[in-house]
């Protein structure tokens, strides 16, 4: 099957899970978003709106500036040395590089799960108990406990570890280990959830559950997902955003943008010419 045929077929699989168009005001609203490590510009000018409790994609060629752009998002790129970001990022109306900005308490707003599963080298219950502790939101042990069960069960973890809690994390499996680091953001009590490539490093029983899990839990949070396959981001998004050589290119409908794109970049970039 050539990759334009993988691609519609897969985009039909987005369109039966797609929402109707959304009133909502935008999530995330950004404003000629540039970004610079040194000398160098990764991005260019980038300007979107994400809307609430949907699945968006960021997809294009390695090196095309999404994970640049998804670190902007909850302003992770500070600490990168040299690395500077222009523009503006409003989150529910609020500019997150203004002077006022607390950006430990921006990142428990907009939480973040990498590539490659990161648990702490702690128990699982601990790495699920971090955040809540750190925050102060659970008053006792029980309240933690209740805190820690929801979270691994709204990323589908609880049934597989509820006998296992105070094991290291690290004897999970590759998919466990990264659901756990959901539900590690989950209990941050955030309102988006940044991730990045999140299925790359997993077998595909892991990423059709991790796949599964990001469609149960737009309808909590706002998810921005980074994906180098475009099969995936036509299975789990609502929107996708095709960036090229630090360039938005296309943003439209996930649907849309797999089966009549507007720009030839994007139409060749889906059917193969060029990657």
């Amino acid at each position: 099957m050539s990759a334009a045929s993988q691609s519609a077929a897969a985009s039909k699989s987005a369109a039966s899970k797609a929402p109707g168009k959304s009133n909502a005001p935008p999530k995330i609203r950004t404003k000629q978003v540039s970004v610079f490590y040194g000398a160098a510009q990764a991005l260019f000018d980038v300007s979107l709106e994400i809307a609430p409790h949907r699945v968006t994609a960021l997809i294009g060629p390695s090196g095309c500036g999404k994970t640049s752009f998804l670190r902007c998002l909850n302003r992770m790129n500070d600490v990168i040395e040299h690395c500077r970001v222009d523009g503006e990022i409003w989150v529910d109306e609020e500019e997150i590089s203004a002077p006022h900005m607390d950006v430990v308490a921006l990142r428990a707003r907009i939480g973040m799960v990498f590539q490659k599963p990161n648990p702490f080298p702690k128990s699982v219950f601990d790495n699920v108990a971090y955040a809540p502790r750190l925050q102060g939101s659970a008053p006792n042990r029980a309240a933690l406990a209740e805190e820690v069960q929801q979270a691994l069960t709204k990323a589908g973890l609880w049934e597989e570890v509820k006998d296992r809690l105070h094991e290291s994390a690290l004897s999970l499996s590759g998919g466990q280990q990264q659901r756990l680091c959901i539900a590690r953001a989950i209990a941050a009590n955030p309102e988006i959830i940044l991730m990045d490539e999140p299925c790359s490093a997993l077998d595909p029983i892991a990423t059709a559950k991790i796949e599964d899990l990001m469609d149960d839990l737009r309808r909590r949070y706002t998810i921005i997902v980074v994906t180098h396959s475009m099969q995936q981001a036509a299975r789990i998004s609502q929107k996708t955003a095709f960036f090229h050589l630090g360039r938005l290119i296309e943003y439209e409908e996930t649907q849309k943008l797999f089966t009549t794109p507007q720009n030839l970049q994007t139409q060749n970039y889906i059917t193969g010419k060029i990657g």
